[in-house]
């Protein structure tokens, strides 16, 4: 899972915790990245189900942050490393 470098830029300017989420607006942001991203999984396709239980376990276990962007007002997710080396982060 990764973002373009080109908006890899510090207008990231808070990480949203998931429980301040409502289980089903984490859900619908998770299954709008993986329709956007086009998530490749390798040789085999994946449900959206799967894809989903997927990504939000590694929202759930911190390899993932939900972050906010303040430019386009919207969300995003980041690897934690991807945060950790914005300008003004990490």
């Amino acid at each position: 899972m990764r973002c373009k470098a080109a908006s890899l830029k510090s207008r990231y300017t808070m990480i949203i915790p998931l429980s301040e989420l409502p289980p089903d607006t984490l859900r619908a942001i998770v299954e709008a990245y993986i329709n956007r991203e086009g998530t490749d999984y390798g040789e085999h396709e994946w449900a959206l189900e799967d894809k989903c239980e997927h990504v939000i376990g590694q929202l759930k276990d911190g390899r993932v942050l939900l972050v906010y962007d303040e430019e386009s007002e919207s969300v995003n997710l980041l690897t934690r490393e991807e945060y950790a080396q914005l300008p003004g982060q990490g």
